[in-house]
């Protein structure tokens, strides 16, 4: 567990001087910047080694994974997102642990987290995920890894605002594999920016974007990201999943 510990504090030396060397050549600074680290497939004993590290901010993607890790790390001050795409059969499970909820894409998923953060008495974060592989004239609503288009983020954003036990807190994307900003991870990000300015005109306090991951968290931040999601970069690789 030591060499572990010393493993998971030597990565996440190595990536909090990535994103201090982006804020400073980006005139940004430090706390701007919040890292999320994503645990996916790595068990609780990692999580709480984050925590006694300083972590703040765990993602997950998968509720059979996360419910059971949230659980085991309940009594830690720690802050979970959900970054995965989200079924409706799996609101009322990821509400009771999520404090984010950063993939929220279509109007029936809105309702059904609403409806069970009602239940729950909680008020849940939620981002609007935009697909930039689906820019206008290509005749999609959603794109290959979940999200809604840039044209739809507005009314979408709005539904959110009006439901209750949810909060508008910004934007999430992936960087595109395909489309007009495959390969462009900066520009892919300064459109993010550009939509997420459009947003904070009627809705202030939705001020957080997140992007960015252990490949690209440079560009990310460059771009003006408040939030970046890495987790290779500070776990390692992954296990394959059975």
């Amino acid at each position: 567990m030591t060499d572990r510990r010393t493993e998971l504090a030597d990565n996440l030396a190595r990536v909090e001087e990535r994103i201090s060397t982006a804020c400073a050549k980006a005139g940004r600074k430090r706390e701007e910047v919040t890292l999320i680290v994503v645990t996916k497939t790595y068990p609780a004993s990692d999580v709480r080694l984050l925590a006694e590290l300083g972590v703040r901010h765990v993602a997950e993607n998968r509720d059979q994974d996360a419910a059971p890790k949230a659980a085991q790390c309940s009594d830690l001050p720690l802050i979970w997102h959900f970054v995965g795409q989200l079924q409706t059969n799996k609101v009322r499970s990821v509400v009771n642990y999520a404090d984010v909820v950063q993939s929220v894409d279509r109007p029936k998923l809105v309702t059904a987290l609403s409806k069970e953060a009602v239940r729950a008495g909680r008020e849940l974060g939620c981002l609007v995920q935009v697909a930039l592989d689906a820019e206008p004239g290509d005749g999609r609503e959603t794109g290959d890894r979940g999200g809604v288009t840039p044209a739809g983020v507005a009314a979408l954003a709005d539904t959110i605002a009006n439901a209750e036990g949810l909060r508008l807190d910004g934007l999430m994307t992936v960087a595109p594999l395909v489309g007009p900003y495959a390969g462009r991870q900066r520009a892919a990000f300064e459109r993010l920016m550009e939509i997420s300015s459009g947003l904070r005109a009627n809705h202030p306090a939705a001020n957080m974007v997140s992007a960015g991951m252990s490949a690209d968290l440079d560009e990310a931040v460059a771009a003006g990201a408040t939030h970046v999601r890495v987790g290779t970069a500070v776990l390692g690789v992954r296990p394959q999943l059975g």
